[in-house]
């Protein structure tokens, strides 16, 4: 038995495939035997659709600069590089400042940074895990050019709030959506009134003025390997970003600038496409997964809090709460992973261990402590995003995760 709860998987791909076999394998075969592997048909229709998928419902009604509804995606080779294309399309040079979250993944700061751009860590909010405005707007100096905000763990970051800063001070804002593709918030102030006034929600990937996303295949959408996505309304933007990736040429040979290889195969796209047209379905269930974690670590919670023993199946310790990112009112999030903040990180870890369950600290520790960023760190610390680094902890919630088996064995191994 043992054996068996250790196999469980983090993202459990090899569900997935075989739940979509016949549709995957026709798409390949189709791929394969067209001799179109660069490029082509399928690359077209996936951004397409891409596109569409982002701009239903319309995504106007959010004071976000001049925007015309539909919004253009380019595919490229990974999310990195749609966060490095999208960067130069924006004019970021050496010298320059941006403004990324302290708490996330390398890649916004390491893409401002190799570009010879200086990334300023902001610090996050305690609950919610995502940039905090606040502490953005503290950061801005006279060098500051643009603010990259990460929709971390699947939840858009408070972009209502970074657009304000963004228009008051000049800049502009890129919305890093790798972890989000298909979250939403309700247009307007994202408030309870506006969503009883029938206020229509607003897709991850249209709050920047450019935005980007990942295929890797552990995202919510992923594909069998590397790809990304740049999303943007402003059409020069989306022709730019489109030459850029080519080698800097709208002309086979032509080239207008110096620009670089990054193209999404058609092998990849047709893959997307057959994971897109299941994808709300997919994030239904992973809703309903979180559902049943908030449930059952409100649960376990209420006991640490009433300082109860072994009754009930849960053995629980003083001081030894779980807590889950909160969701803002009228948000969806893609729960790329089901992250927690313990504050016994190492206990717990243990007894996930134990028990079979597969787990994953995202993020053991700040950006601005990484080596390469040292030298860049502010006088003063970022505490909220040195907390959730010594307390985050993620789970498995993919559609094709036994959810219902995992609390089984957390209820008794607690």
């Amino acid at each position: 038995m043992l054996i068996l709860d250790i196999m469980i998987p983090f993202v459990n791909l090899t569900g997935q495939r075989n739940a979509y076999r016949k549709e995957l394998e026709e798409a390949e075969k189709s791929v394969l035997d067209s001799g179109c592997y660069i490029g082509g048909p399928e690359v077209r229709a996936l951004e397409e659709e891409l596109g569409s998928f982002c701009s239903e419902p319309p995504c106007d009604g959010i004071p976000c600069g001049e925007r015309r509804g539909q919004i253009d995606a380019v595919t490229c080779a990974s999310g990195t590089d749609a966060l490095t294309l999208a960067l130069i399309a924006l004019g970021v040079n050496p010298g320059d400042e941006v403004i990324v979250p302290d708490f996330t993944f390398i890649a916004p700061a390491e893409c401002v940074a190799f570009l010879g751009g200086i990334p300023r860590f902001a610090d996050i909010d305690p609950e919610t895990l995502l940039i905090d405005p606040s502490s953005v707007e503290a950061l801005i100096g006279p060098k500051t050019r643009g603010i990259i905000g990460v929709d971390l763990f699947g939840q858009c970051a408070p972009f209502m709030e970074l657009r304000k800063i963004a228009d008051a001070h000049g800049l502009w804002v890129l919305e890093d959506a790798a972890q989000a593709f298909g979250a939403t918030v309700i247009s307007g102030d994202e408030s309870a009134a506006d969503a009883a006034a029938g206020a229509k929600p607003r897709r991850a990937c249209t709050f920047g003025d450019i935005a980007i996303t990942s295929f890797y295949p552990s995202k919510p959408l992923g594909c069998y390997g590397d790809g990304g996505a740049i999303f943007t309304a402003d059409v020069e933007l989306a022709e730019k970003v489109r030459m850029l990736a080519n080698h800097g040429s709208k002309e086979r040979y032509l080239h207008e600038t110096v620009g670089m290889n990054s193209r999404l195969d058609a092998l990849q796209a047709a893959i997307l496409r057959v994971k897109l047209r299941h994808f709300e379905d997919e994030l239904k269930v992973r809703r309903e997964n979180a559902r049943k974690y908030d449930e059952f670590f409100a649960e376990y919670n209420a006991r640490v809090d009433a300082g109860a023993g072994a009754s009930a199946g849960l053995r629980v310790s003083a001081s030894a709460r779980i807590v889950p990112q909160r969701i803002v009112e009228n948000c969806t999030s893609t729960y790329a992973q089901y992250t927690v903040l313990a504050e016994n990180r190492e206990s717990f870890t243990r007894v996930f261990d134990a028990a079979g369950i597969p787990h994953c600290i995202h993020y053991p520790q700040p950006l601005h402590e990484q080596p390469c960023f040292r030298e860049l760190a502010q006088g003063s610390e970022n505490k909220n995003a040195i907390e959730a680094s010594k307390k985050a902890v993620s789970l498995p919630v993919c559609a094709f995760t036994d959810v219902d088996f995992i609390i089984d064995k957390l209820r008794a191994a607690l």
